[in-house]
């Protein structure tokens, strides 16, 4: 059976570069952005066996109209990267209510519809892995970025409550936090349940 990951925003930045990475350890990907021109371009460009899907994170049927594709397409998805975000910098006071709305919702809400759609699969499977992208922001906090701050350090949060809950199906749940440059450089492991660096 073929393993199958689902990246969702990986047509670019961080989630393209580990598409390219789970591709040469012989996944068959979901590319999942919100224009389905551009995540067909990003699965075209890393072979054949991949697909391309649009999907707005922050809509639950459109989640799991994804799921249900892909699970047709390409069957059951056993990775699930949550690479899909958007960031706003401003400071509080000058920040619109809709800024910071659309932040916690791709940022946070988003990874958690999408695990949602994922755990019906994993769970019956008694397998799976998720990486959540979280940011070194939400663990440190950044001016001028307090929505983001606050939607990045609520998927440390998620991430871990998840996998307390699903750790006896064998599933794992990590988040990542890379800094500005790209650098990743701290990790949660769902296993201890602690942030350790590197």
């Amino acid at each position: 059976m073929d393993k199958v990951c689902a990246i969702f925003g990986g047509s670019r930045g961080l989630g393209r570069a580990v598409a390219q990475l789970m591709a040469q350890k012989g996944y068959r990907l979901a590319i999942i952005a919100r224009n389905l021109e551009v995540a067909k371009a990003a699965a075209g460009d890393l072979g054949g066996g991949h697909l391309a899907f649009s999907c707005d994170v922050t809509k639950e049927q459109d989640v799991q109209n994804t799921f249900e594709e892909m699970e047709k397409n390409l069957g059951p998805v056993s990775f699930l990267v949550n690479a899909a975000g958007i960031n706003r910098d401003s400071l509080l006071v000058r920040t619109k209510t809709e800024d910071m709305l659309s932040q916690l919702h791709t940022n946070l809400l988003g990874p958690m519809l999408t695990c949602k759609a994922a755990m019906k699969t994993m769970i019956q499977q008694q397998r799976g892995s998720i990486v959540n992208i979280g940011s070194i922001v939400g663990l440190k906090g950044n001016a001028g970025q307090s929505a983001y701050s606050a939607s990045k350090g609520g998927i440390v949060g998620f991430s871990r409550a998840l996998a307390k809950e699903v750790a006896r199906k064998k599933i794992k749940v990590n988040v990542v936090a890379p800094e500005r440059d790209g650098r990743l450089s701290k990790e949660t492991s769902t296993e201890g349940g602690t942030i350790t660096s590197r």
